[in-house]
């Protein structure tokens, strides 16, 4: 039984989905250590047994060919013609007659260039008068910087969005021919793109109903790095076929204090699509300032306890409360994106007699558990929060997982195997306000109907899912070094954006 127990735990520790802390590491070390001896005195009494075992045949695998899929048909092509011989090379006659051609493409990689933009203000002076005129300087994304904003949109979006960290991509353009320290590639702040990010933020925060997780990002301090959080807040109203874009917008806090939450929702009331964090309790109290937040439990969540021990200890019980679940996924993969009545229809008719029989079968099996058991555990998670985890049956908007939300958090996740840590505070700050703007630009970018893109970045780089960063936008006369292609509603009577320098596409905002 003891075997058992820390195989579990040392199974749970290893399908950790964003990798281990340090505090793990040790933890799964010792375990595999002690787990090691128990096992050497197990086995002695099994070797010979083991001896003789009979021999499994595995048969071979026969690999498929790929099928190859034609080449992009936006890409230009350019013929290479090769001549052919003057005359015939069978008879020598020179009556030659072109009756067909073979094409074999191949797909090239043209290298970026790199070029100098000269912005020349022309001196005038009055032959009348002798008056001097001369046109205004045009605003850059940092003064006095020598970086344009193409170049800085790529930088931004290679730490953030691609995980290549500074020093990295100072080793690229070096290599280039193009001598740019860290320092200088540092100077990408996020300080100009307040305007854009605060319009976001309202936007998100103006749904009905949002999605909102966490993740852990280290912090550089003395001698050592520390723990600090990365939080997200999703709209996404795609799945009940609502109007509006998608938008994701991202704060950091140096620890994960519920009063960060608090901070982050002050002005937001509705529902919220969440984990069963303990620091998310006061946003749901009736007397809430600003009125409450209504709690949605995630089934993922719920289902991933099950699902661990169905699949790790072969639990019988939790096999078939995982089988059970994906019965209400199935329905819910075939509604989604219809409307909001159409889905809360569907859910009445079909998902809550499952719900019911649901919650009925899962306290029949926890009456035969013991309270330490690891199904009971589970049974518990969702029995104890079972309010929040069917309100989903009595409004069409909601949701069954929180996926929204940690889809956004990928990014983060793989971006610390590369940049490793936060260099401060004032750097989780400035992560996040990237993170807003590069995760809600792919998210208008999966929201094609509404997203134009261009089909490269603006230095010939082909991009994941097209997004478009690069060009220059104003926003209340502020330069944004980041050519977001997004429309969103701002607050009535006001209105903000700008055609993009020289791109052909716009970052707008129109009143409601």
């Amino acid at each position: 039984m003891l075997i058992e127990k820390l195989k579990l735990t040392i199974k749970k520790l290893r399908h950790e989905q964003f990798g281990q802390s340090s505090e793990r590491g040790a933890l799964l070390d010792q375990l595999e250590l002690q787990l090691a001896d128990l096992e050497e005195n197990a086995a002695q009494a099994e070797t010979a047994a083991q001896m003789a075992a009979e021999k499994i045949a595995v048969p071979s695998f026969e690999r498929r060919k790929p099928a190859r899929r034609p080449l992009p048909e936006h890409l230009p092509r350019e013929r290479i013609v090769y001549p052919m011989p003057a005359t015939c090379p069978c008879c020598g006659d020179s009556r030659l007659r072109k009756i067909g051609e073979d094409v074999t493409e191949t797909l090239e990689l043209v290298p970026r260039q790199w070029k100098v933009i000269q912005h020349v203000r022309e001196k005038l002076v009055c032959r009348a008068c002798e008056a001097i005129t001369q046109p205004l300087a045009p605003s850059h994304p940092i003064a006095r910087g020598r970086a344009g904003p193409k170049l800085l949109a790529h930088v931004l979006f290679a730490k953030y969005g691609l995980h290549l960290p500074l020093h990295r991509q100072s080793d690229v353009y070096q290599r280039e021919g193009i001598d740019l320290d860290v320092s200088t590639l540092a100077d990408a702040s996020a300080a100009t793109l307040m305007p854009l990010l605060d319009a976001i933020r309202s936007h998100v925060f103006a749904a009905a109903r949002i999605h909102a997780d966490d993740t852990t990002v280290p912090v550089l301090a003395k001698g050592k790095t520390r723990t600090g959080r990365l939080w997200t807040y999703v709209r996404d109203d795609r799945p009940f076929a609502g109007p509006d874009p998608p938008a994701a917008v991202f704060f950091y806090s140096p620890d994960r204090g519920g009063a960060h939450p608090e901070q982050h929702l002050a002005g937001y009331a509705g529902l919220m699509q969440a984990d069963a964090y303990a620091g998310f309790g006061r946003l749901y109290e009736a007397n809430r300032k600003g009125g409450p937040i209504i709690e949605a439990a995630c089934w993922a969540h719920g289902r991933r306890k099950f699902f661990d021990l169905a699949r790790l200890s072969k639990a019988p019980m939790a096999a078939e409360a995982v089988k059970r679940i994906d019965v209400l996924f199935a329905v819910e993969r075939e509604i989604n994106g219809l409307a909001a009545q159409e889905r809360l229809r569907v859910r009445q008719e079909r998902s809550r007699p499952l719900i019911v029989e649901l919650e009925s079968w899962l306290r029949e099996q926890r009456a035969k558990l013991s309270r330490n058991n690891d199904t009971t555990k589970a049974i518990n998670y969702c029995l104890s929060r079972w309010d929040a985890f069917s309100r989903f049956l009595d409004d069409g908007r909601l949701c069954m997982s929180n996926n929204a939300a940690e889809r956004e958090l990928r990014a983060i996740a793989v971006g610390k195997r590369n940049w490793t840590f936060a260099g401060s505070d004032e750097g989780g700050r400035r992560a996040a306000a990237i993170y807003t703007l590069i995760a809600t630009a792919l998210c208008r970018a999966r929201h094609s109907a509404v997203y134009a893109a261009r089909r490269t970045m603006p230095n010939g780089f082909g991009m994941a899912r097209r997004c478009h960063t690069g060009a220059v936008d104003r926003v209340q006369g502020s330069p944004i070094p980041f050519g977001i292609v997004w429309s969103f509603r701002a607050s009535r009577g006001r209105r903000v954006g700008g055609r993009s320098a020289g791109s052909g596409f716009a970052c707008r905002a129109r009143t409601a």
